[in-house]
């Protein structure tokens, strides 16, 4: 299983980070390391101390394929699920201003808690109109729909295709709306597609 993940896919979160609109999705992955499983716990990394939350609805790849045309990218993933993108804020502007790649800024140990339970793609009337949210102790941080993506799964499964031979099992973080923010120990965290909360777990 690998994960890929696309980064600066809504257009209010490259907003609030004031980055640059992309032409093409922006790539990154994470090691099977970062996930969290079985909603256990977030253990606060004693390397950062400005640790963001970023929600982001994970499709689940089905068969493999490789240079997939966008008309066949849905035969490609089957279920939908919902993590999140743990980023090591401070960390990644620091290698920011060096030029230099963030990776541990995002792939750290525990960097990408995921829900157990994935939701099958024909049980959605329209996957471009897709209700997705996180809360913190109970007040809502961030919620986003698919219908604000700039690149749609197809597309997303097209282009990462084109570099990447994907295999069933890979799993693809699809972008965050805005409202990313810190998190800290003692909080808890709650995630929901649509009314259905599939993740929820502790800051420790």
């Amino acid at each position: 299983m690998r994960i890929f993940a696309i980064g600066r896919n809504y257009a209010e979160h490259i907003k609030e980070l004031n980055n640059e609109r992309p032409d093409e999705p922006v790539i990154f992955t994470k090691p099977d390391t970062a996930v969290i499983r079985n909603n256990a716990p977030f253990y606060y990394p004693e390397f950062s101390k400005d640790v963001h939350h970023e929600v982001e609805l994970v499709l689940r790849v089905s068969k493999e394929g490789k240079n997939i045309q966008d008309k066949f990218a849905s035969k490609y993933y089957d279920a939908i699920g919902i993590g999140i993108d743990f980023t090591a804020r401070d960390l990644q502007q620091k290698a920011k201003e060096k030029g230099l790649p963030w990776d541990i800024a995002k792939g750290f140990n525990g960097s990408a808690p995921l829900s157990d339970k994935f939701l099958l793609v024909s049980d959605f009337k329209d996957l471009k109109n897709i209700n997705f949210s996180l809360s913190i102790n109970g007040e809502l941080r961030q919620q986003g729909n698919t219908s604000l993506m700039l690149f749609d799964f197809d597309y997303i499964i097209s282009y990462l295709s084109k570099f990447f031979t994907l295999r069933t099992g890979d799993l693809i973080f699809t972008g965050t709306p805005k409202g990313v923010g810190p998190v800290k120990v003692g909080d808890r965290l709650a995630a929901y597609i649509e009314n259905e909360k599939l993740l929820e777990f502790d800051v420790k």
